[in-house]
């Protein structure tokens, strides 16, 4: 446990929580929305400080980053909770109740990124933002081991603290759940523009990806579709962008995406963007990196593991040259 660093108390011992857009008021005794944060006598309290709910090495991919060091393992960890309310959480059991979790020190995660071998930490499974003072100090000794941090989240953060945590993050990937302001606030519980500020952010100091889950029936119009890639594409074209297929889980049991939907978006983004792949359902080819100039065969991957670089060199295309967005 661990004194918050983005709150203010206010009258009667209640304190405000100002890390994210929620701004939970509490009285003392009382938790935050994002199950990680309690007012303890008139101060407010990181209780999930130093707590995991999982330990795991996985494939990059799985992340999913197909640009940041294919084929590498990677350390992943997670706190307890979420500052979102998505009825649809694939992680329920962990983001959106209490259950156990185990102690781990920021010194502990680097040593078990060396004993495994892993390029660094990334932080994932639910939501690692709620996580911040942990975040802070962990990613503070990861860097200076010289390994890497990444970064798995909704976005949901307010500015200040995302400026202080910005230059210890080597890579994200940021769920852009919808290009509407009425799904953040009615079906998750969020904010839009918050996200987009966070990957507008992210993408002028980090390596960045993006991932958009496709709802049946709540964010898989062609016009929600063709925005979302509109705004995409405006921002920088050459971002990863990752569509994943619902299935129907926790509260939410609309029938899982149907696979003309992802063959729709794959074929819209790749008319636009360089570099476009689906999950979660087999699609000939949409997991593999092609050069977008060329479209020769850069790097082939089956399922999460066993990714095959055969067309670089360097980061450049081995056929026409072209420098492709990609760290090995």
């Amino acid at each position: 446990m661990k004194e918050a660093l983005f709150y203010e108390t206010i009258k009667e011992k209640k304190t405000r929580c100002t890390l994210c857009i929620h701004k939970c008021i509490l009285r003392p005794g009382e938790v935050g929305l994002c199950l990680g944060r309690k007012n303890i006598g008139g101060k407010l309290y990181a209780v999930n400080y130093g707590w995991t709910t999982s330990l795991c090495v996985d494939p990059i991919e799985k992340k999913p980053l197909y640009h940041f060091h294919p084929g590498i393992e990677i350390l992943s960890i997670a706190p307890n909770g979420c500052n979102l309310k998505c009825p649809f959480c694939q992680n329920a059991e962990i983001s959106q109740k209490e259950i156990h979790t185990s102690e781990i020190t920021p010194r502990d995660v680097v040593s078990l990124c060396k004993k495994y071998d892993s390029i660094g930490v990334a932080y994932t499974y639910s939501e690692p933002l709620i996580w911040y003072e942990f975040l802070l100090d962990t990613g503070k000794l990861v860097k200076k081991a010289g390994l890497k941090n990444v970064l798995v989240t909704n976005g949901i953060i307010e500015e200040e603290p995302l400026k202080q945590l910005l230059p210890l993050i080597d890579a994200f990937n940021i769920d852009l759940k919808s290009i509407r302001e009425t799904f953040y606030r009615k079906v998750v519980k969020g904010d839009l523009f918050t996200v987009q500020r966070t990957i507008t952010m992210a993408h002028k100091s980090s390596h960045v990806e993006l991932t958009n889950l496709l709802i049946t029936d709540l964010n898989d119009s062609d016009e929600d579709i063709i925005d979302l890639i509109d705004w995409v594409y405006n921002l920088d074209p050459t971002i990863p962008l990752h569509f994943s297929r619902y299935f129907p889980h926790y509260k939410l049991d609309n029938p899982p995406t149907p696979q003309e939907r992802l063959e729709f978006a794959y074929r819209k983004a790749k008319e636009k963007l360089d570099y476009v792949y689906v999950g979660n359902i087999h699609i000939k080819d949409s997991n593999n990196t092609y050069c977008p100039r060329c479209k020769n065969l850069l790097i082939e991957r089956r399922g999460y593991h066993g990714a095959r670089i055969c067309g670089l060199n360097g980061t450049n295309c081995s056929n026409c040259g072209k420098s492709i967005t990609i760290i090995l």
